[in-house]
């Protein structure tokens, strides 16, 4: 096999050219070293820089994909960069038996800017939401009577890891994996009589994402995410917002509970938090967060001085003036643009999301979209087969959402 050659950079070293080897080699290399759990695109990306990525052959792209909301500063961020450098050459991980600065650091970042009074450190979105998943259980062993049963929306999702497929209300992701751990129950989204009818007597949780993302980028009705936190308070119980997708400034807010006037019992973060350093949290309330003691739950990981480092310096660019502001005119932007391919083309349905997180419903297939479209430079993502999903880094430009417009109007003209 060819060995990587490092020459040094800015930050120590940098890969060269991937050894010598051709985009061809290291596809096949891939597909026969590491199992096939995705379906890849046939394209090798070897630098990013802002909203733009280059592939191994030098073609440049717009990137409204933005590593599935995590890049949200865009790609190599010079303070991310600078700052993951700077830790790294300082101390990458000691156990979570004692303390680190960058740790405390954005804890109180977090617990500063939200509803929460603690917060728990992970690596991921899926992690989170099994921490969530295991906090709202022990509240309901220790203060609800032994209350087990967790709430969860239809055309939810959640992870990919046990519980959280199991909370995940999209059956595509259960088949294969019975038995599936007890203890959910799944109601539509956006339907307060449905919910209000599903509490029961086991019920300590609804666990819920203020705007559905896997799900078709859904945004619930006005009032909604109101009437659900006063169901959770009428009955006792613990509401949790999944803000994997939504959270750090994705919708034009630092947090999407903020749109709603509500705040939850527990909230869970990831993706955007490292700015694509591995870095999730749990965030609560000191009253949900005190039934967690030393042995409850454990992250090796978790919090690592690196990560953390990465995810201040994501956060103290959020914060800056102006920052949600333009990302919220962007939103605005992208979608008044988007809405201006109906008129032309019957294929589009609607136009819907909030901040940068944006939906496309089409009546076709958005497979064949997303692969023209990467063809002309620009990348999409499709889910529910028919929403193409645009999620780019928040420094999107016009220039970069015109681009998207005039290619999506070649396509879809096809």
């Amino acid at each position: 096999m060819t060995s990587l050659r490092l020459e040094p950079c800015c930050c120590g070293y940098r890969i060269d050219r991937l050894g010598g080897m051709t985009k061809d080699e290291l596809i096949a290399l891939s597909e026969k070293s590491i199992i096939g759990t995705y379906r890849r695109q046939p394209v090798l990306f070897v630098r990013g820089e802002g909203a733009h990525l280059w592939d191994i052959d030098g073609k440049e792209y717009i990137d409204f994909v933005a590593g599935i909301a995590v890049c949200s500063l865009g790609h190599s961020h010079p303070k991310v960069v600078e700052a993951v450098c700077r830790q790294a050459g300082t101390l990458m991980h000691v156990s979570n038996l004692y303390y680190t600065e960058p740790q405390i650091r954005l804890a109180g970042m977090l617990t500063e800017h939200s509803f929460a009074d603690r917060v728990f450190f992970c690596n991921s979105g899926a992690e989170a939401n099994e921490a969530a998943i295991k906090l709202a259980r022990k509240y309901g062993h220790d203060k609800l009577g032994g209350k087990y049963e967790i709430l969860t929306m239809k055309g939810s999702f959640h992870g990919r890891t046990l519980a959280a497929i199991t909370a995940t209300g999209q059956e595509k992701f259960h088949a294969g994996f019975a038995p599936l751990p007890e203890g959910f129950r799944y109601v539509p989204f956006n339907d307060v009589a449905a919910l209000e009818a599903a509490v029961s007597e086991k019920t300590c949780a609804v666990l819920l994402e203020p705007i559905q993302g896997e799900g078709g980028v859904r945004v619930p009705d006005e009032g909604y995410l109101k009437a659900v936190r006063e169901i959770c308070d009428s009955r006792g119980i613990l509401m949790i917002l999944d803000e994997v997708q939504t959270g750090m400034g994705r919708t034009g807010k630092l947090f999407g509970y903020e749109h709603y006037g509500v705040t939850p019992d527990i909230m869970t973060l990831a993706k955007a938090l490292g700015n694509g350093v591995p870095a999730g949290a749990l965030a609560a309330t000191e009253k949900v967060a005190a039934v967690f003691g030393p042995g409850t739950h454990a992250s090796t990981f978790g919090g690592n001085p690196l990560a953390m480092a990465a995810a201040v310096a994501t956060l103290e660019t959020i914060l800056a003036d102006g920052f949600l502001e333009n990302c919220a005119k962007m939103g605005d932007y992208l979608r008044e643009r988007l809405w201006s391919l109906r008129k032309d083309h019957p294929a589009v349905r609607e136009v819907r999301g909030k901040g940068l997180l944006v939906g496309l419903e089409l009546s076709v297939d958005g497979n064949p979209v997303v692969k023209a479209c990467l063809e002309r430079g620009v990348l999409v993502n499709c889910t529910f087969d028919h929403v193409l999903r645009m999620v780019p880094p928040l420094v999107v430009t016009r220039p970069d959402v015109d681009r998207l417009v005039q290619v999506l109007d070649e396509v879809l003209e096809r």
